[in-house]
């Protein structure tokens, strides 16, 4: 704690906010033509601020770096705008239009450069950190035992450290908010995944299931792609998962929601003071316009993951279950400046159909708006809906009357706890030391072909093979080499949701990564009260919600 105590001291009054898109994988929103644009009119304040930099260059008593200094003021000037306006070097340009269309080797994360740290925006879903545990919010302050703080830590930086061929290892020391400590975690370097559809299978005769881990540029393709496979298997009704999508291309949700709402159907529009309102209606007939729809959603929902399940949600298209969505509903647009850098600005919000704003508030703070999670846990409302409150001035309505709220966030139908198994501390810890993917890696290195030849296919593999005692106590020593804490109590509670996590891994690697949903499936509360609800006439009856 004294290296993050000193760490805040130091640095609490820098701000480095360059948003980068690396081999780690960035979500890079809502792309725009990017344009150079000068002031016609400079205002007395832009002369103010031109003739200081004139001043500093000419009459300083040192040498000074007038680029840097340029860099630095922008950032400053930004960093109290929004949480989401961010400035990009000329030399970061390339890497920053990668995101969603090229295939990485990384730890798979989008990060933030935040007052002289790399802050972790989200780990990509399925990715090699996502696999450990890292989490969104999460502060990285040691690369390999070197300090990951302060002026060296630049773009570049990162990329040297944390980009690597696949099968190569790196330890991170990560400052979590709540913590009483610093955490370490080994991360084995991977292929980022590029598809952006995970899973898609049938979870009874009738009910599908789909889950979106971002809204990349071919996302529509390989959902309609899965609807068509679907049908096949008798398709009627579908859960569609968006739990931890964090976003993506706007063109992707506007395509998305096509598949589901009625054509000429607005969909969102953006509006800012200087930005006249824009309507993105839906332009087709759907693949999946008729059927039960039900849309799971979390805290780690954003963007492109609002804007679509906002829209089911007003024109009562789908029931939506799960936790608050993240919040983030700002429309950047980049601007290129005369050096080839590049400012992505904020110049409107994102509102839903109903008129709802999706950004949720950021008065108090960039440190506060990224520490939400934990906030949203401190107050219990990852527990209790209650915890919730929504004043009057913050009433919309669906198509067919139903009351739903803005202020931040789409707020489900139907309010699912989080899932304390899956963030038990032992449970967790058996995750960040990797004591599950060395004992998978393990195991497969001497039963791979065996298992193939006894299981060829994921049904007979699903149905017919458990975990052993004698299995399981393999992992247990596996853990302990790995100095996992042993706690008795916990072991016991969860040793069923471990057991399946072993499957699911196992079965992962056997087959591919819809094989892991597939085996979880039975064990997830959001899919067991999807299909709950599913059979609940009287539920989608009650909020008029259109089958």
């Amino acid at each position: 704690m004294y290296i993050w105590r000193n760490f805040k001291q130091i640095f609490m009054k820098r701000l480095f906010s360059v948003t980068v898109f690396v081999s780690l994988f960035f979500f890079s929103g809502f792309t725009q033509a990017q344009q150079t644009w000068e002031p016609l009119n400079p205002n007395t304040t832009t002369k103010k601020y031109t003739t200081l930099l004139y001043l500093i260059n000419n009459f300083y008593m040192d040498t000074v770096n007038m680029q840097q200094l340029t860099e630095k003021a922008i950032v400053a000037t930004l960093k109290d705008l929004d949480p989401h306006s961010a400035y990009i070097s000329k030399k970061d340009l390339e890497r920053a239009n990668e995101p969603l269309v090229g295939s990485f080797e990384g730890v798979g994360i989008t990060f933030q450069l935040f007052k002289d740290t790399i802050l972790v925006i989200a780990p990509v879903p399925g990715g090699p950190s996502d696999k450990v545990g890292i989490m969104a919010g999460d502060k990285i302050i040691k690369v390999d035992g070197e300090n990951a703080f302060g002026p060296k830590i630049t773009n570049d930086w990162v990329m040297k450290h944390l980009r690597g061929k696949k099968g190569t290892k790196v330890v991170v020391t990560i400052y979590r908010n709540g913590m009483p400590a610093l955490l370490d975690f080994t991360i084995i370097r991977d292929v980022i995944p590029l598809k952006s559809l995970s899973a898609a299978f049938m979870l009874d005769k009738t009910t599908g299931y789909i889950k979106l881990d971002r809204f990349a540029r071919e996302s529509t393709a390989e959902f309609n792609e899965a609807i068509d496979s679907l049908k096949k298997h008798g398709l009627k009704n579908l859960i569609f998962d968006l739990r931890g999508n964090s976003g993506g291309y706007l063109s992707t949700a506007q395509g998305i929601a096509d598949e589901f709402i009625g054509e000429k159907k607005l969909i969102v529009y953006t509006e800012g003071v200087h930005s006249p309102r824009q309507n993105l209606y839906a332009t087709r007939a759907g693949n999946f316009k008729d059927g039960k729809l039900i849309v799971l959603i979390n805290d780690g929902s954003a963007s492109a993951s609002e804007i679509v399940s906002g829209a089911l949600q007003d024109w009562d298209r789908a029931l939506l279950i799960g936790r608050r969505s993240f919040g983030k509903g700002l429309v950047q647009r980049p601007f290129r400046l005369p050096d080839g850098s590049v400012v992505r600005l904020t110049v409107a919000r994102y509102h839903t159909p109903s008129g709802r704003w999706i950004q949720r508030p950021y008065n108090k703070g960039v440190d506060a708006y990224y520490n939400d999670l934990q906030e949203r846990m401190k107050h219990g409302e990852l527990i209790h809906p209650d915890s919730i409150h929504f004043p009057d001035s913050l009433k919309f309505h669906t198509a067919n009357g139903r009351t739903v709220y803005g202020g931040g966030g789409i707020m489900p139908d139907i309010f699912i706890p989080w899932d304390s198994a899956r963030y038990d501390m032992f449970y967790s810890e058996l995750i960040r030391k990797g004591a599950f993917n060395n004992f998978v890696n393990d195991y497969l290195n001497g039963n791979r072909k065996k298992l193939h030849k006894k299981y060829p296919i994921l049904k007979s593999f699903i149905g017919r093979f458990e975990i052993s005692t004698s299995l399981f106590n393999t992992f247990l020593k596996d853990a302990k080499k790995a100095k996992v804490k042993m706690d008795t109590a916990a072991l016991q509670r969860n040793m069923d949701f471990i057991k399946l996590q072993m499957k699911a891994l196992i079965a992962r690697d056997l087959f591919n990564q819809n094989a892991y949903f597939k085996v979880m499936a039975p064990m997830d509360h959001g899919i067991r009260k999807a299909l709950q609800e599913m059979q609940n006439d009287a539920v989608f009856k009650k909020l008029k919600i259109r089958e």
